[in-house]
């Protein structure tokens, strides 16, 4: 009966321990998917600075083109008022042409100029998202690594 009792206890010892240790281990594997998180989210957060970063210079370049574009309808306009006024019409055929296709390139980089300030919103929004996600992540393995030593002590 005795020897039973003592088989009993000692199973039942053995069982908690090996439940302890497959927690350990298990808090262990936590961690380790934490850490790959972060890096994944540190990785997102460079990729997403690095496409806002493309988004705003392509922004400031349409802006300098939007300006030059104007600028060059504005010459067109003034050098088509001199044609029609001098009576050059070839001239002044020529000038609406400039006139049309400026315009037409106006309209492109204003289309672009919306679009890239979509990307900086977005872009914006991502990187918000994953340095929060790193946040997130950052928490997570402070509360693993204290279930590690928790259940290591």
């Amino acid at each position: 009966m005795r020897r039973s009792l003592y088989v009993s206890i000692f199973i039942m010892a053995g069982t908690l321990f090996a439940v302890g240790q497959s927690d350990v281990n298990q808090d262990r594997r936590d961690l380790h998917q934490d850490r790959k998180d972060i890096r994944q989210d540190q990785r997102d957060v460079r990729h997403d600075q690095r496409d806002l970063n493309h988004d705003r210079v392509d922004r400031n370049h349409d802006i300098r083109d939007i300006h030059h574009d104007q600028a060059d309808i504005a010459k067109d306009r003034r050098e088509l008022r001199h044609d029609e006024r001098t009576g050059n019409t070839a001239a002044a055929a020529n000038e609406r042409g400039d006139i049309v296709k400026d315009r037409r390139d106006l309209h492109k980089d204003r289309r672009d100029l919306r679009s890239d300030r979509r990307d900086i919103h977005h872009d914006l929004r991502d990187l918000h998202h994953d340095r929060r996600d790193v946040r997130y992540d950052r928490r997570d393995i402070r509360h693993d690594r204290r279930e590690i030593r928790h259940d290591h002590h």
